[in-house]
């Protein structure tokens, strides 16, 4: 057998800002052309694995290291970062810090221009992957004036150019449409293939992973390896739900239908299940028809007319003529492609950029509002929740605005405490934030924001980037507030979250909305599904891979089955 390209061999790793080893006598050996996902609880060391890979574990991550860790035959303890990096290539969860040029055209050709790569041979690159990666409109805007999803297609097009031996995708999916998602994977195993390269992809949405060839999943937990098995292998076992990491959806219906999983062959695709009567059978007894929603009462609480924006001529699509009125009391998704104006469209909510159009809140224009004056209605949490934090005690944070706000200590005192409760943090009061989990600074962020008493919350991606635990204490979070009776809006591309916790969907394509309905309606609806990028999820591939006549009812019937399990949790 051929030497591996990369080895760790009874490898351990201790931050030194750490009382205890992160990484703990891991022995795992990849091969040259191998596809593997890591995967885990956050927190577990997957994301430390790949700071091995690339150099930056000891070159910047300085530690205790014992053991061997081999790439490419180097050994990392005595290899230069720059050394390292003509083995590895890495696309980072956090495209920001990944970009170099002033232009999308330039950050992508900034490694062919330090390897003096001839000028038409270099425009010939980066045309060749921008057309690929649908970014061939963008190459003279800034990258950071982009989405999070378009940002992130921007870093994987400068690393793809490097052709290099081993590339390393840390969370590759979490900012993407699902369409785009879905198109990311196919396209990493083309690039795979015309490569020969070595693909490592540390991502938490395995469903969306296994679209794609992956040759063995390793699963992380507490710094060690748990199981190293193909991806058939583990799906047919219960390690993955005890490591706290999301089952496929279509495998979690089979297990709820009382499927028995070890009578099914190849787990890994819907189209490779066996078409027996017996699975037919269980999944039709399992199913309850649904009976219709009785129509609410329904009170306004945010109207837009015509509501648009453009950020500069270069914008591939403005946000334009947008009509729409939420009511009290919903709980709204906002989804649709990368780039199609979900966040510009929160951000003139707020009154944080100028826009065309009426924003009236309660038939009040909120034109005639600061921002401080729509704060008090309506509440914006951000995706990443240290843009947000500004103190060092849980407490503080929470009370900032309130102090801002001038309301006398003693009140802000109750309002904390109240709020703390509400969030499950009342524990942790008197913690510093830098003590917490991601999850846990994400609720003292919504805690920030509800203290606040908002007639409104809007969300951008709450659970990008989470594992499955904090993903489902921050969506159940959120829907017992709904049910407390707060209005909810959610930018999210994750199709699960908007089947199983909101009511009714916004869909943009292009700048504009182009359905405004529930989540069932929308992902049964194969125009508008491919008009927003969307994709419908692997319940509406079981139901027609067995024929089973209302597909609506199989997943409306998953989503009763996870909302029943969430309320005796």
């Amino acid at each position: 057998m051929d030497t591996p390209i990369i080895q760790f061999k009874d490898f351990s790793f201790k931050y030194n800002s750490q009382s205890a080893p992160t990484l703990k006598h891991l022995n795992l050996q990849i091969q040259k052309g191998e596809k593997i996902l890591l995967a885990g609880p956050s927190g577990s060391g997957k994301s430390t694995i790949g700071r091995c890979l690339n150099g930056l574990i000891p070159n910047v991550d300085h530690g205790e290291i014992a053991g061997t860790c081999l790439v490419n035959g180097k050994d990392i303890a005595k290899t230069s970062l720059f050394a390292l990096s003509f083995s590895t290539s890495t696309i980072l969860q956090d495209s920001d810090s990944q970009f170099i040029g002033m232009t999308v055209g330039e950050d992508i050709a900034f490694s062919l221009e330090n390897d003096q790569t001839p000028r038409a041979q270099m425009h010939a690159v980066v045309d060749k992957w921008a057309k690929e990666l649908g970014l061939s409109e963008l190459l003279k805007q800034a990258p950071q004036t982009l989405s999070g999803g378009q940002k992130q297609l921007v870093a994987l097009a400068g690393v793809l150019v490097d052709e290099s031996p081993i590339l390393l995708f840390d969370e590759p999916l979490a900012n993407l449409d699902p369409a785009s998602g879905l198109k990311t994977i196919k396209l990493i195993d083309q690039i795979q293939a015309e490569l020969h390269a070595t693909v490592i992809i540390i991502e938490h949405r395995i469903e969306e992973v296994l679209a794609g060839r992956v040759d063995r999943i390793v699963l992380i937990d507490d710094g060690q390896i748990i199981a190293d098995q193909t991806p058939n292998e583990l799906l047919h076992t219960d390690l993955l739900e005890k490591d706290g990491v999301r089952l496929p959806l279509y495998v979690k219906a089979l297990k709820k239908a009382h499927v028995d999983l070890q009578d099914i062959p190849l787990l890994t695709q819907v189209a490779s299940l066996p078409t027996t009567n017996a699975i037919s059978t269980k999944l039709t007894h399992w199913i309850q028809p649904q009976s219709a929603e009785e129509q609410r009462k329904t009170i306004p609480l945010l109207t837009l007319k015509q509501v648009g924006h453009r950020y500069d001529k270069h914008q591939r699509y403005p946000l334009e003529d947008v009509n729409v009125t939420i009511n009290q009391g919903d709980f709204v998704s906002i989804v649709g492609q990368n780039g199609a104006g979900k966040t510009t469209l929160c951000r003139i909510i707020c009154g944080f950029i100028a826009n065309e159009g009426q924003v009236l809140f309660k038939d009040q224009d909120l034109a005639q509002q600061t921002i401080k004056e729509r704060a008090e209605k309506i509440g914006y949490v951000m995706q990443d929740p240290n843009q947000m934090i500004s103190q060092k005690m849980i407490f503080d944070e929470v009370a900032l605005g309130l102090r801002l706000r001038n309301v006398p200590e003693t009140e802000i005192k109750e309002r904390v405490l109240k709020t703390l409760k509400i969030c499950g943090l009342y524990p942790f009061r008197n913690w510093p934030i830098s003590a917490l989990s991601f999850g846990q600074k994400k609720r003292v962020t919504i805690a920030s924001i509800l203290v606040l008493a908002p007639e409104l919350i809007i969300l951008d991606e709450p659970t990008a980037g989470q594992d499955w635990k904090t993903y489902s204490e921050i969506m159940n979070f959120l829907r017992q507030l709904n049910q407390q009776g707060k209005t909810i809006m959610i930018i999210t591309h994750d199709m699960h979250l908007m089947m199983e916790y909101t009511n009714r969907s916004l869909a943009f394509a292009k700048g504009k909305l182009i359905a405004d309905t529930t989540p069932l309606e929308l992902l049964t609806n194969p125009d508008l599904v491919a008009q927003a990028s969307l994709r419908k999820t692997s319940l509406f591939e079981l139901a027609q891979h067995y024929q089973i006549p209302n597909s609506a009812d199989l997943i409306a019937t998953y989503v009763n089955s996870e909302m029943e399990r969430d309320h005796h949790e």
